[in-house]
């Protein structure tokens, strides 16, 4: 049942190969879940444990892995050649992938591409790769795949669309039960349970929740606790659906707000609007950066705000929904139509004790940024 017409897959696949045969490489080894979704519609959380999927520059993928995923292959991909190495006390599945590039006739070939910043690949068995590779040459080719999948098909900006409506039911389910004396929990559980009973998936992580100190968190953390009559709520999270996510953030406060969670939003929201309004063809995310830099520092918030104000998004697995561009000083990345990003204007004063977060994803157009979101800006107040 994989989600995309078998043409979607095919250009993939030769989007891949083009870049490939940019570089010079022979084949890669992808050890990321998310090139193997992208690629195949592969689907798993096996991913823990050893999984290499070959694509040689001239045929069809090859999937290694465990007996635990081949009816998951079978299930969610279009791959037809899924070999499985066996578990057992000493086994080393990297000898299974040297046999598999000898019966794919590339263990001789020098230039192999190899995705190393992944969490699909460990150092203990990124060792036994390379202990047991030792003839080819392996190359780092951690962006290939992560860069053509920053820009969506059509058929992957409807996915993005169907998440970031999620996103925005989430938020009106939190709405709907924060008041004071509410559970943090029960607010968790409202949110979560308004995705998955409309047919969407667990994000990419945990959903952030914190009230009171922990507002001025932008992790997850285990506990709960209830609301004062005072209060604030400071929430991230990320409607899901088919792997691809669209986060949002936001502060709700609970009660009377006080002067500077006034100010603070009006910084947050002035801030998101000027860097929404440089997501542009042809600008570069560092670009981006700058206006965060320019609004918050001159509202005077440079110690309140962080060093990053956003990042790519897309079809992710855990533990993160991040994408790995981001905007911050001087990034690179050149933005182009069809990308998708979250943009979060994050301000946390330690000193005051409140917070103000505001976060939304948006498409980026030929003609500029379209935002995926149909929730108000304005101070939510419960």
């Amino acid at each position: 049942m994989p989600h995309f017409a078998p043409a979607e897959y095919a250009a993939r696949r030769a989007r891949t190969r083009e870049a490939m045969a940019a570089r010079g490489l022979d084949a890669m080894l992808l050890f990321a879940p998310e090139s193997h979704y992208w690629l195949t519609g592969y689907d798993t959380f096996g991913f823990c444990f050893f999984q290499c999927m070959v694509v040689p520059l001239d045929g069809e993928p090859v999937l290694l892995t465990r007996s635990a995923d081949l009816r998951q292959a079978r299930h969610t991909s279009i791959l037809s050649d899924i070999r499985i190495w066996t578990d057992g006390e000493g086994a080393n599945p990297a000898e299974d992938l040297k046999a598999l590039l000898k019966d794919m006739g590339l263990y001789k070939r020098r230039r192999l591409g190899v995705e190393f910043d992944t969490q699909g690949l460990t150092a203990h068995n990124w060792r036994l790769v390379e202990g047991a590779l030792r003839r080819p040459e392996l190359l780092d080719a951690s962006t290939l795949i992560p860069r053509l999948r920053m820009t969506k098909s059509a058929a992957e900006l409807a996915c993005v669309r169907k998440a970031a409506a999620l996103s925005d039911d989430a938020l009106d389910a939190a709405v709907e039960m924060t008041r004071p004396g509410a559970y943090e929990g029960t607010i968790l559980a409202a949110m979560q349970g308004e995705i998955l009973a409309r047919g969407g998936d667990y994000a990419g992580n945990e959903f952030v929740i914190g009230s009171g100190e922990g507002a001025l968190l932008c992790r997850y953390f285990s506990g709960r606790r209830r609301l004062d009559a005072n209060d604030q709520l400071t929430l991230e999270w990320s409607g899901a659906w088919r792997r691809y996510h669209a986060p949002m953030m936001n502060t709700l406060v609970v009660g009377t707000p006080r002067p500077e969670h006034e100010r603070m939003r009006d910084a947050a929201r002035e801030a998101l609007l000027a860097c929404e309004a440089k997501l542009k063809p042809g600008n570069a995310m560092g670009d981006v950066f700058n206006e965060h830099v320019r609004i918050l520092d001159d509202r005077g918030y440079r110690q309140e705000r962080l060093n990053a104000c956003g990042y790519s998004v897309g079809a992710r697995f855990n533990p993160c929904w991040m994408d790995s561009q981001m905007f911050y000083e001087g990034a690179a990345t050149e933005i182009e139509e069809n990308m998708t990003f979250f943009l979060h204007m994050i301000l946390m004063d330690s000193e005051t004790g409140a917070a103000q977060c505001l976060g939304r994803t948006s498409l980026v157009t030929a003609t500029g940024p379209e935002s995926l979101s149909r929730s108000t800006l304005d101070l939510i107040t419960r």
